[in-house]
Parts: C-alpha cells; sequence; structure tokens
C-alpha cells in the first residue's frame, strides 16, 4: 500500500516539473561568435579645404614728368611722391614718363594726353599730368578718358570760383601755398645780402611765376624792413626770365649765363625759380673764387646738397600727402572734382606726412639770420598775411588799398610783379 502511494507521489512531482519547464520564457542561444572589426579606422590625412578671396589686383598709376625723374627739381619732388604712394598704399604701383613738354625731343610728334594713353594701356587707372605745361592736354584727357582719374599739378580746371573752371568730374587740381616757401626764400635773403641786391632766376611768365615771385619780393621787403630796420629804397629785387622752367638749348636763355650776370653786377644772393640748380652751382664757383654770393634753390628738399656752404635754403613741394589722400579716394570711391590749393603744416612746415610746402635752410644761413628767419616763420604761422595793402602793381595801378587783405583769385591771378620789383611782367 506504501508502495503505491509513493509511486504515485514520484510520477506527479515528474510531471509537475515537465510543466513548469514548458511554462518558462525561452533564451535564443546564439550559434555564431559575434562579428569584430579587425581593418584600422579611417583618418583623414588631407588639410580641409578654406575658401579664399583672389589677391588683390594692384592700383597703377601713371605720372607725367615735365623734366628727369632725378632733376633735383619739380620733377624729382613729384617722382618721390610716387614712391611715397606706393610706400603708403598696398599693392599700388608706379608708373612714369620724363621729359614730357611741348616739342620735346623725347616724344617727337606725341602730346601729353597721347603719352597718358600708353601709361593706360599699361594698366593706369590714374595719371598725373605735372606740369601746367600740359594743363590743356589734361583737360582734354580727362574729358575723352570718363573712366580714368586725372589729377592736375598747378591747374586750376576744377575751381569753381577760378576764371578757367570747366566741369571735369574725374579730375582733382592740387598746388601746394609755395607763396610762404617764396616769402621765406625772400627773408633769408633780405637778412643775408651785404649789397642789398637780390637776384630771382625765373621761369616763364605766367600768373603761377608771377605771384610766387612777388611772394619772395614781399618777404625780402618785410624782412628788410620790419626785422632789419633798413630803408626800402635801398633793398633791390629784380627778375630775369629764362623762358621755361629749365634750360632748353636754342629756346631758353641760359640759366648759368643769367645767374653768373646777377653775380657779376653786384646781386650777392640768386633766389632760384626754376627747376634745375644752376644758381646754387655759380654762387659756389663765384664764392670759391673768392666772392661772397649766396643762393637759394626750389622745388627739391635735399637741393641743398648741391652746394652746401653757399645754400642758404630751399622752399620744397611734398606732394606726398595730398596724393595720398586724393589716390586713396580713388581707391575707396569717396573720389569728387576737386581743387586743393594746401597751405604748409603750420604745428611742423616740415612733416613729411602733412606739410604741402615746406623750407629746409642751408649751410650759407648763418646763426643769427636763421634765428631771425624762425621769427618770421612763426609770424606767418600766427597770421601775418603779406598780401595785405597797400599793394601797387609794377606800373603804379593800385592792386589792394591800405588795410586790404588780398582774395585767393587776386594772388592767384596776379596780373603784373609789385611795384619795387624790377623785371618784365608780360611775355612779349
Amino acid at each position: 500500500m506504501l508502495r503505491k502511494i509513493a509511486l504515485r507521489f514520484t510520477i506527479l512531482s515528474v510531471i509537475f516539473v515537465m510543466v513548469a519547464a514548458s511554462c518558462a520564457p525561452k533564451t535564443p542561444v546564439a550559434t555564431e561568435p559575434p562579428v569584430v572589426a579587425t581593418e584600422p579606422p579611417v583618418v583623414v590625412t588631407e588639410p580641409p579645404v578654406v575658401a579664399t578671396e583672389p589677391p588683390a589686383e594692384p592700383f597703377v598709376f601713371g605720372i607725367l614728368l615735365v623734366g628727369a625723374h632725378n632733376d633735383q627739381g619739380w620733377s624729382q619732388a613729384h617722382y618721390d611722391a610716387g614712391l611715397y604712394i606706393e610706400q603708403n598704399i598696398p599693392d599700388s604701383k608706379m608708373l612714369y614718363l620724363e621729359n614730357v613738354y611741348s616739342g620735346s625731343p623725347s616724344y617727337p610728334g606725341q602730346t601729353a594726353s597721347q603719352l597718358a594713353e600708353q601709361l593706360v594701356s599699361q594698366g593706369a587707372k590714374l595719371i598725373i599730368f605735372n606740369s601746367d605745361d600740359m594743363k590743356d592736354e589734361a583737360l582734354k584727357f580727362a574729358n575723352v578718358h570718363l573712366d580714368v582719374y586725372v589729377i592736375g599739378s598747378s591747374d586750376d580746371w576744377t575751381w569753381k570760383d577760378g576764371k578757367n573752371y570747366q566741369e571735369s568730374p574725374n579730375q582733382a587740381d592740387i598746388m601746394g601755398r609755395m607763396e610762404y616757401g617764396k616769402m621765406m626764400a625772400g627773408c633769408a635773403a633780405a637778412l643775408t645780402t651785404k649789397t642789398g641786391k637780390i637776384g630771382y632766376l625765373g621761369p616763364l611768365i605766367n600768373d603761377e611765376t608771377r605771384r610766387l615771385a612777388s611772394s619772395a619780393y614781399l618777404g625780402a621787403k618785410y624782412c628788410w624792413t620790419e626785422i632789419l630796420g633798413l630803408n626800402p629804397a635801398d633793398l633791390k629785387f629784380k627778375v630775369t626770365w629764362i623762358g621755361f622752367w629749365f634750360n632748353i638749348p636754342g629756346v631758353t636763355s641760359d640759366p648759368t649765363q643769367v645767374a653768373d650776370e646777377f653775380f657779376n653786377s653786384g646781386f650777392d644772393v640768386v633766389i632760384s625759380g626754376i627747376d634745375t640748380t644752376e644758381a646754387l652751382v655759380e654762387a659756389k664757383k663765384m664764392h670759391d673764387a673768392g666772392k661772397d654770393t649766396y643762393a637759394l634753390a626750389y622745388d627739391y628738399k635735399s637741393n641743398c646738397d648741391v652746394a652746401p656752404d653757399v645754400c642758404l635754403g630751399v622752399p620744397y613741394f611734398n606732394w606726398g600727402p595730398a596724393y595720398l589722400a586724393t589716390i586713396t579716394s580713388a581707391i575707396d570711391g569717396t573720389w569728387k572734382e576737386d581743387f586743393q590749393w594746401n597751405d604748409p603744416d603750420w604745428a611742423d612746415i616740415n612733416n613729411a606726412d602733412t606739410s604741402a610746402v615746406g623750407f629746409a635752410k642751408g649751410n650759407g644761413l648763418s646763426t643769427d639770420a636763421s634765428a631771425k628767419l624762425d621769427e618770421f616763420i612763426a609770424k606767418l604761422a600766427g597770421g601775418l598775411n603779406l598780401w595785405t595793402g597797400p599793394i601797387n602793381l609794377q606800373d603804379g595801378t593800385a592792386y589792394l588799398t591800405d588795410g586790404e587783405v588780398a582774395t585767393d583769385l587776386q594772388i592767384w591771378y596776379l596780373p603784373q610783379l609789385l611795384e619795387g620789383m624790377e623785371g618784365q611782367s608780360v611775355s612779349q
């Protein structure tokens, strides 16, 4: 009986286990091993591509020089201004042609406007016509080539209040107020002369040269009378013109002979108004021969180097700042028709970055004369205006009444030399 009970219990236990196993969740069994990556990862070895802008195209400008680029005068002052532009405007480039003037043997049958077109064909986007000898050609070129910027040195086409205004939207005319520099030259001459006889070696006769020679006379007269306290009747100031800005054999008078004529007739100081250095060279020659002779150069800052011991100084142009500002306006899109007659920087007239006109003293200027010249320059900086009446023209005609201050028009378009000056006022 007990065996039967135990057998039944065993059978029931087996049945219970089988039922429980059938009800449990089934776990899948992996039949293949997992996939394992056996190759190394891909590494990018080339640098990423970065978008870059193409290099800026150089701004090419051209200059037509009336003389040689190394003439130690007007043309070299412009050439140096071109170098100044290259130094201060990244990727700018200067092109130039020299000895460009009417009838120049360097370019037979070619005009300044045609030569300007040559520079444009080489990539120039702006042309500087650096002499009033090219004045008409500058305007002609500007009117034909409206896509090219033009600068006329010493021109007045764009002066709206001037007598010769011509609308020219792509042109700017620039000149420094060299009248102040010539006053300084005249003062230095008056402070140095022992004979009271000052010669002025002039180029050709026009409005510009009349007002510059007359400014030298005004400076000499002021320093002779107001600083030295001498009688104005004892001061002689003579102008002799050679016919152009420099010597052209067979065309002009020889500036060497003109300078010698001054020195041989008792003039002990000669002020140069031409682009070259004959006055200095001849002053040195006379000085070496025992004469007490001196000269003042013109246009170019380093001119006294030609003959430092007889050089009283040089009033010079500094075209760089004005050209830099004007060319920058062409590049940045702010260009406009413009007339500039730029003053010295009275805070520092010899500041290469700010002053349109300067004065470099020479070794020939005595310590006493140098100090007196500084006093005169300080007065100019303080507002002294020598273009104040009474001033008469050479023929005695009243030009400015007592106390009357000249307008810019009266100075720029001076019709004659001034009373007290000897020399030709108009071309014959």
